[in-house]
């Protein structure tokens, strides 16, 4: 019986592996043999599911092709991965991945930690903070005191309540940009916006330019989807888009959707200026490509003299073009599992037709807390306190890594949530890894990239502070000193923290 449920390619395995292979080695470190990096790499890759379990390998002399090693490399390193219960294979059947009895099944994106956890383990992987109260109770109770009406009725309401998306239509048309309700469909927070704009627009096999590096579970979504991504390179630094890279990709790849953060780019924290808005718009629709953006950091911004850019939908007056998507996940709290989509009223039909084969609406209670906060002012609020607690941990997390990590790089972003920092020369999974075994868990640089770009990345979002950032920045420290050397990081358990 085969044991495999899915198949990678040699080619596939191969670019993967190369950036691991290809990173600098760090200061004292040993070259392991062929066989043995070639055997750690594909236990890195299936450990951060970037190749899942029960995936069938290439066969050895195809793989040996492939990355241009002996044959004898290849059958070397797959006898390790089976001692070491990564690797089964059954003559006839091939050899599939696994993991050893006892440890997790790894998640495709990087899961919050379980509460119960999180006192011996810093959790850097989510970024989401903690609800700003009390106007996460305030508006529970606002809402419940308004559910009579809706428990009466049948509940259902694929568009979304018509009391929230009046009230979304009326915030856009407030900050100028003229919408109808009819433009407005309220979702299960943002990915379940992109997911059905996702199967509405781009179906298996259909190219989905995307920014590289990208959020990192957008890009797991969109493969999971049959999608074909095509990443485009940011500028350096916080600098945004690179509008020529853009105009190539729309030109020689004519992409069905593409999806972009334009407000505190998720993982890098770029803002786009409103010229880069406009011309990429424009390139967008002489292309024919649907321009997804993604708007749920647009409120994040954290330093006060930042001076936010009119939202992408702006420059596409005729709303042939851009789809945009909101959430309060991000903005208020990541529990709130409310977002939407602003869109030409024949898009939104569809998606809400379409929304019968999928989860037919969204939750009502949530939908009238949303409502309550952003009638009642108590949203401005929350955001200020979201805010504020933000840049106060932005602020302690960076000098701590500056002061543990000086060789490490970033530049320092005016909002969002996250920092995107290179490692100096250091593997960015091998960091992922051997973080968790002395008590970080940190989300390495390939998540956020197509086929193992950023090898040598990670990312750090803004969601502790205080002692916590410190022992953060200490415990990262000390993974990056077990990386360069080549060591194991196991030994002493890390202490609990009280933050």
């Amino acid at each position: 019986m085969t044991q495999w449920t899915s198949a990678m390619g040699a080619a596939q395995l191969g670019r993967l592996l190369s950036s691991q292979q290809d990173r600098p080695a760090g200061p004292g470190t040993r070259r392991p043999p062929a066989y043995r990096a070639l055997a750690d790499g594909i236990r890195l890759l299936v450990l951060e599911g970037r190749v899942p379990v029960a995936a069938r390998l290439p066969a050895e002399r195809e793989l040996a092709l492939a990355l241009s090693v002996s044959r004898t490399t290849v059958a070397a390193a797959y006898e390790a991965l089976r001692t070491e219960g990564f690797l089964e294979s059954r003559r006839g059947a091939g050899s599939w991945t696994t993991v050893p009895a006892g440890n997790p099944l790894p998640a495709r994106g990087l899961e919050p930690l379980p509460p119960e956890a999180l006192g011996s383990m810093i959790d850097l992987g989510h970024a989401a903070l903690s609800a700003p109260e009390p106007w996460l109770t305030r508006a529970v109770q606002g809402a419940l005191a308004e559910l009579p009406p809706y428990a009466r009725t049948h509940g259902d309401y694929p568009a979304g309540l018509p009391a929230l998306r009046a009230m979304i239509a009326e915030r856009y048309t407030a900050h100028g940009i003229a919408t109808m309700p009819e433009q407005i469909m309220v979702t299960t927070g943002a990915m379940g916006a992109i997911d059905a704009i996702c199967h509405l627009f781009a179906g298996r096999g259909e190219r989905i330019a995307v920014e590289s590096p990208s959020y990192a579970n957008i890009l797991q979504l969109m493969r999971e989807g049959g999608a074909r991504l095509v990443p485009v390179a940011m500028a350096e630094g916080l600098a945004g888009w690179d509008l020529d890279r853009w105009r190539q990709v729309f030109r020689d790849a004519a992409p069905r959707l593409a999806y972009v953060v334009a407000d505190f780019h998720n993982p890098t924290g770029a803002l786009a200026d409103e010229d880069q808005r406009r011309g990429l718009v424009e390139a967008a629709r002489s292309a024919g490509t649907v321009l997804v953006a993604d708007e749920t950091m647009s409120e994040l911004w954290l330093d006060d003299d930042v001076e936010m850019p009119r939202p992408v939908c702006a420059f596409d007056p005729a709303g042939s073009t851009v789809i945009t998507v909101g959430s309060a996940s991000k903005a208020f709290w990541a529990g709130m599992r409310i977002g939407w989509v602003r869109a030409a009223p024949d898009v939104v039909r569809s998606l809400v037709a379409a929304r019968a084969y999928a989860d037919l609406g969204t939750p009502v209670l949530e939908q009238l807390a949303v409502n309550w906060l952003f009638g009642t002012g108590g949203w401005e609020q929350a955001v200020a306190v979201r805010r504020a607690q933000a840049r106060e941990n932005r602020d302690a997390l960076i000098p701590a890594v500056r002061r543990a990590l000086p060789d490490w790089e970033f530049e320092v972003p005016r909002g969002g949530l996250t920092l995107w920092v290179r490692t100096g020369g250091l593997s960015g999974s091998r960091l992922a890894e051997v973080g968790e075994r002395v008590g970080v868990r940190v989300p390495s640089g390939p998540r956020f990239g197509v086929d193992g770009a950023f090898e040598g990345y990670v990312r750090l979002p803004f969601t502790v502070s205080g002692a916590v950032a410190e022992e953060a920045a200490v415990r990262l420290a000390a993974a990056a000193r077990l990386v360069a050397t080549g060591a194991s990081g196991t030994g002493e358990a890390p202490r609990t923290i009280v933050a």
